[in-house]
């Protein structure tokens, strides 16, 4: 059995994670009371025939603080019987939720007539900041989109119990930021550049004419079989440390055709063993 709590901030994607779970065959409650937490957790652990064996609660600020200044104990409880439990925590920058909020003209739940969107926001974080240290995993959403967000929650938070492993790959260009929430980062600007090719300008990474540019080039090949090295040899000792997920993230400047071609290319060759989820960030 195992339950993973969610929590977070307002607009950060909290109800999407739980609906994501529930798509997968998990038992979800949003917004459970932490006082309930308990009860809860000794329901999951004394129902039979595993009517509760993957469980997701959705926690927020809306709890009296005195119980969410509570968490912690609660937690250390819960995690010193039978019970498996996870915390994940999402999160996302100001700017971001007050755009995310504007756009949907969602009333924020800690917002009244004498607190403004921005208060209850900072508010927010201050009443969370106890679920927020005891997380297993930290979440930061703000140039994360629903379908990605979808993505990511279908690799890290896999319903398993065969130690299975699965592996996301992705895309990106620096010149638009550099993705927060991978395990590893490869930079691979010091690459020929299909960019400065005027005919390849407007074809990526997946088109034939920049395959067969990059191809021709042997540092090219010197960087996949880098990588590819690298990875064969953690990958198998990082999942025997019970990792369920792990991120591979490749950068270019644009994003759009050196960075494509290489997470092509390697998830191609590690589809034989692991689950694989693809994702080229600005093509998207």
């Amino acid at each position: 059995m195992k339950l993973f709590i969610i929590s977070g901030l307002s607009g950060s994607g909290k109800s999407t994670v739980l609906h994501v779970l529930e798509d997968i065959g998990f038992f979800c409650i949003d917004n459970l009371p932490i006082s309930l937490l308990a009860n809860f957790a000794g329901q999951m652990v004394s129902t039979p025939e595993h009517f509760y064996e993957y469980a997701a609660v959705g926690i927020d600020a809306r709890n009296r603080s005195e119980d969410l200044k509570r968490f912690p104990a609660i937690l250390s409880g819960l995690r010193s019987s039978s019970l498996a439990c996870e915390v994940v925590f999402l999160d996302a920058d100001d700017n971001t939720l007050l755009k995310r909020f504007s756009e949907t003209r969602r009333k924020h739940p800690l917002s009244k007539e004498n607190i403004s969107l921005a208060e209850a926001i900072k508010l927010e974080r201050q009443l969370l900041e106890p679920i927020f240290h005891e997380a297993n995993l930290y979440l930061q959403t703000s140039h994360t989109n629903l379908h990605q967000l979808r993505d990511m929650i279908k690799v890290r938070l896999t319903k398993s119990d065969n130690k299975s492993l699965s592996l996301l790959f992705m895309s990106f260009g620096f010149k638009y930021g550099i993705p927060t929430d991978v395990d590893f980062i490869f930079d691979v600007r010091c690459l020929p550049n299909p960019y400065w090719e005027p005919h390849l300008r407007d074809h990526t990474g997946k088109d034939q004419p920049v395959i067969h540019f990059l191809e021709k080039h042997d540092t090219v090949t010197e960087m996949h079989d880098d990588i590819k090295n690298f990875a064969e040899k953690w990958i198998p000792r990082i999942k025997a440390s019970d990792r369920t997920y792990l991120t591979f993230a490749i950068g270019c400047t644009g994003g759009h055709h050196r960075s494509v071609y290489l997470i092509d290319k390697l998830s191609q060759h590690f589809s034989k063993h692991y689950n694989i989820i693809v994702r080229h960030r600005e093509l998207e």
